[in-house]
């Protein structure tokens, strides 16, 4: 098995992290949700999804059934990890040259 560069380490360390942050973050307003106390803001739920945690987050929301019939999240944070899928792949590209794998 190849070994991977620094940079891409890193970046699946950190993707790691904020996805679990955005899981929990998600399951937390969810259970204040159901016990009628102070939710996580919606600001705060898009930040963690901008920062990289939109696929754990959309994942987790469907599973746990939260904010499923909010519009904005049924559809903004799969866009924006469409966005960051593309971005991504977008760097990598530019990285390589040629559009091959980056290891």
């Amino acid at each position: 098995m190849p070994k991977l560069p620094f940079f891409v380490s890193v970046g699946l360390v950190y993707v790691g992290v904020i996805s679990l942050l955005s899981a929990v973050v998600t399951v937390w307003d969810k259970r204040q949700a159901a016990a009628h106390r102070r939710r996580v803001p919606e600001a705060t739920l898009f930040a963690l999804a901008l920062l990289g945690g939109s696929a754990a987050m959309y994942l987790t929301m469907r599973r746990i059934r939260h904010k499923t019939r909010k519009r904005k999240f049924m559809v903004g944070i799969p866009l924006i990890f469409l966005i960051q899928l593309a971005a991504a792949a977008g760097i990598g590209f530019w990285l390589n040259g040629s559009g091959g794998a980056l290891w």
